[in-house]
């Protein structure tokens, strides 16, 4: 056997088995770097890597374990270009291995498909017959010494620019593992993570591994938890507990052991229920979890006017008993019924909510008030788009539906004229609507607190469409967990930030009063631009129509306001207090103009305490009890985060050294000197991909399985299952792409059927 000394376009020499009669031509084309050669027929050719000696294995080379040996191998294939696998080995009596082969991967053939035709996938091998290995054995106790080295190949070595597809160059490390896990947890899937690692390590082929990897990770960590869903979630939950004694959960189990309820409440959300727990929204969501559970938050508004979670459920089923469940819960873990609590018209819910919800344990009832953005919806639905849409039929209604001024007389006459307009007397729906008006109507409850949970647009369809950017119809419970707290992050951290942007600035005063710059240093921002409205209408919408002389310190006021009609407002203004008879105070917690008006005519100055809402306040978590969550079960979170403070010095580095050589060269030697000084720290406990996945999902629970996944659930609200209306039909139609003729471009016929073509072939 003969080796020419050149290189090939793959890194390698060329070697000939042949006979003497075989001539070679060793001429070689040096600006592409290839050698190329003639070889008799019978010949073989074989291909010998060409790399830096210190990674060529050599006879009697000690080893101080087969991983380390192996681990050499697999550097030494790395930089050749190609593959190794561990093959056969020997082992003495006391099982202990005394000789080890370690093969290029495409050692031997696959049988299955030698001479043989298989139906199916389609499938190839890569296996040739390749030669090539590394034999080691046992010298001594704990080490191995080379045996044999066999370098030459049967087949090329993979090109530099391919060798990222290799097996040895491909790894999910500790840090891709993290990029997938964290990238999952805001809905980011394995395709744009891989995308997203790509711009981070500045290359596909700096990456380490491929969008197949990224995947096969993926799938491992749903196996990973598996049918020990259930389990994991509630052992989580106990770990919490133990953590912070403020975390509170309950769930429930059918006969069979599966889960059929779950409920959470964390410290942070218990102690926002203290404060603004006074209006509650409650609404079912779907399509959150794999086992369609219904998933529903408890919601209301926080200072800066935004969405805030209390807790939130799993339910199996949306049944009375479920819902019924749920909301004990709640009462245990906030202590206290809601003042208000806002829902859809689920029959359920109508049931469920005055029955848990009352004054049996010796709390103050709930009040259950119909959402208004769900009812509204239905109008086009019931009464039909030409009446809604292309009519004055809405405008009309609207001003005494949405209207918080009015009292119950004037909505029911008002309400009672368009309908007779209209001729809509005999409509069933519409009567049915009158019937609950009391229930979804402000003008009926002008006198509770509803902190503009019912006039916007609902609260539970915003914070649906929310989680909805986080969860995904297959996800597990565990992988639902970590998307919950994600959101749940995003949501309080949007919270951090409003609060520093109203405590570090101060919002520009229109008016001269000085009430105003004294409503910006007690208000949120968001909050004071509402107040900064009503102190502006005060001041050029108002009109003084009566006043009547101070009584016992107060004064009253009959106001007109130029942009309500044939409406005269009842202020009685005293120094300290106002009262109105819009009731804006009392619905909004917010001012009314009226009452600035009247505040301004006595000479007020200074904004009445009595008229400042804690819930609006900037210092509104100030003086609760319950106290902050720990963060000591959150310790992957700390470890993403000094991996990413590694990457980012790392990055730097990189950028200094720029595109200059020696730069590199520096910062090569440094890293390699660093692995080696890691090295010969002494053993290290390997962090494997299991480990990694228990610190990510949860340790698997031990001994039997005491908590079973759920099952499978159908509920109504479930798209696949649930009946569609004519109007959603219509909508998803309205977004298919219309088939059009080619012939004539007509949309009832297409080209085989076109009548113009019959035509012309007539």
């Amino acid at each position: 056997m003969c080796f020419t000394g050149s290189v090939c376009g793959d890194s390698s020499r060329i070697s000939s088995s042949v006979t003497d009669d075989v001539s070679v031509d060793n001429s070689s084309n040096e600006s592409e770097g290839v050698a190329c050669s003639r070889i008799s027929p019978g010949g073989n050719s074989y291909y010998v890597p060409v790399v830096d000696a210190v990674f060529i294995p050599y006879a009697d080379q000690r080893f101080e374990s087969l991983d380390k040996c192996f681990k050499f191998y697999k550097e030494y294939g790395r930089y050749s270009g190609f593959d190794v696998r561990k093959g056969c080995d020997k082992k003495d009596e006391h099982g202990t291995t005394i000789l080890k082969h370690f093969v290029c991967s495409r050692e031997g053939f696959n049988e299955l498909f030698r001479g043989k035709v298989v139906k199916g996938r389609r499938t190839v091998s890569r296996r040739c017959g390749c030669k090539a290995r590394i034999v080691v054995k046992l010298v001594q106790l704990n080490s191995y010494a080379v045996f044999n080295f066999v370098e030459e190949h049967n087949h090329p070595l993979v090109e530099e620019s391919c060798r990222q597809f290799l097996k040895v160059n491909r790894e999910m490390t500790m840090g891709l593992r993290s990029i997938v896990f964290d990238a999952a947890k805001v809905n980011i899937g394995c395709s744009k993570s891989f995308s997203l690692a790509k711009e981070m390590y500045g290359g596909y082929s700096n990456v380490g591994a491929t969008l197949r990897d990224f995947r096969n990770f993926n799938r491992d960590l749903k196996e990973y938890v598996g049918e020990k869903d259930g389990q994991m979630i509630i052992d989580k939950f106990k770990v919490m507990q133990e953590t912070s004694s403020s975390f509170y959960y309950a769930y429930d189990v059918d006969s069979a052991g599966h889960l059929t309820k779950l409920f959470w409440a964390d410290p942070v959300g218990r102690k926002n229920f203290e404060i603004f727990g006074d209006a509650v929204s409650f609404d079912a969501t779907f399509d959150t979890n794999k086992y369609n559970m219904v998933f529903a938050p408890f919601t209301s508004v926080d200072k800066h006017d935004r969405c805030v979670t209390f807790a939130a459920c799993l339910l199996s089923h949306e049944s009375v008993s479920d819902y019924s469940w749920a909301f004990e819960q709640l009462v245990k873990a906030m202590g206290r019924n809601p003042v208000i609590i806002i829902t859809d018209q689920c029959p359920a819910m109508k049931v469920a909510v005055p029955a848990v919800f009352s004054d049996a344990n010796g709390l103050v009832p709930t009040k259950h008030r119909l959402c208004m953005w769900h009812i509204m919806n239905k109008f086009p639905i019931k009464l039909g788009n030409r009446l809604c849409k292309e009519t004055d039929f809405m405008e009309k209604l609207k001003k005494f539906i949405w209207s918080s001024i009015l009292e119950i007389d004037e909505f029911e006459k008002g309400w009672e004229e368009v309908i007779k307009e209209f001729k809509l007397e005999g409509n069933k729906w519409l009567q049915d609507m009158y019937e609950i008006r009391s229930s979804w109507i402000p003008a009926y409850f002008r006198n509770d607190p509803m902190f503009g949970l019912l006039r916007t647009t609902s609260r539970s369809e915003s914070e649906n469409f929310f989680f909805s950017q986080f969860h995904r119809q297959g996800d597990s419970l565990c992988e639902f967990w970590i998307r919950y707290q994600s959101a749940m992050d995003r949501q309080r951290n949007e919270r951090k930030r409003l609060d520093n942007e109203s405590n570090s600035s101060v919002p520009t005063s229109v008016s001269t009063w000085f009430i105003e710059d004294d409503a910006a240093k007690l208000f949120t921002r968001s909050i004071f631009y509402k107040v900064q409205e009503e102190i502006i209408a005060s001041c050029l919408d108002m009109q003084i129509k009566r006043m009547s002389d101070e009584v016992d310190g107060v004064t009253n006021f009959e106001i007109r306001d130029v942009k309500v009609q044939d409406k005269l407002f009842k202020v009685s203004v005293s120094r300290n207090h106002v009262v109105c008879s819009c009731k804006k105070f009392v619905m909004c917690g917010i001012v009314c103009r009226h009452s600035f008006c009247g505040l301004k005519h006595i000479g007020v100055t200074k904004f009445p305490r009595s008229l400042v809402l804690n819930r609006w306040m900037k210092i509104a978590e100030s003086g609760t009890s319950l106290s902050s969550v720990s963060n000591d079960y959150f310790k992957m979170e700390h470890v993403s985060m000094k991996l990413t403070d590694i990457w980012y010095d790392f990055r730097q580095v990189v950028d200094k050294a720029g595109v200059q050589t020696d730069r590199l060269d520096y910062v090569h030697k440094v890293i390699k000197q660093l692995n080696t000084d890691l090295d010969s720290q002494g053993v290290v406990v390997d962090f494997t991909k299991r480990d990694h996945m228990a610190a990510m999902v949860g340790e698997e629970p031990e001994g039997d399985l005491t908590v079973l996944a759920p099952n499978v659930c159908k509920n109504k609200g479930n798209f696949f299952k649930r009946l569609i209306s004519e109007r959603e039909k219509a909508v998803i139609k309205s977004k298919k792409r219309i088939r059009k003729c080619k012939e004539c471009s007509a949309v009832t016929h297409d080209l085989r059927t076109c009548p113009n073509r019959k035509k012309g072939d007539s």
